[in-house]
């Protein structure tokens, strides 16, 4: 089940449970469309997977499987994919 993470790992940027603006890689690597479509250029950081749009759990679902709570955050910032 996915986390749902809260903010994008970039810019900190809150991330609703049924953002549509949260992007995800195969890990669940967080980031929000300006940065994913930005400097990151679709490319996850971290891994150096491909970024899709997250799906938005729905409302009903949310009560008995919560979205995480806890925050990602790249201490060095984003800059262009460079994953291992």
């Amino acid at each position: 089940m996915l986390d749902l993470r809260p903010n994008c790992e970039c810019c900190d940027r809150d991330l609703a449970p049924d953002s549509r603006e949260a992007m995800i890689c195969t890990f669940e690597c967080t980031f929000c469309t300006d940065c994913a479509g930005g400097a990151l250029a679709g490319v996850c950081p971290n891994c150096g997977g491909e970024l899709v749009r997250r799906p938005v759990r729905p409302a009903a679902m949310l009560t008995k499987h919560p979205a995480s709570t806890k925050r990602v955050l790249k201490a060095e910032g984003c800059g262009p994919a460079r994953a291992a």
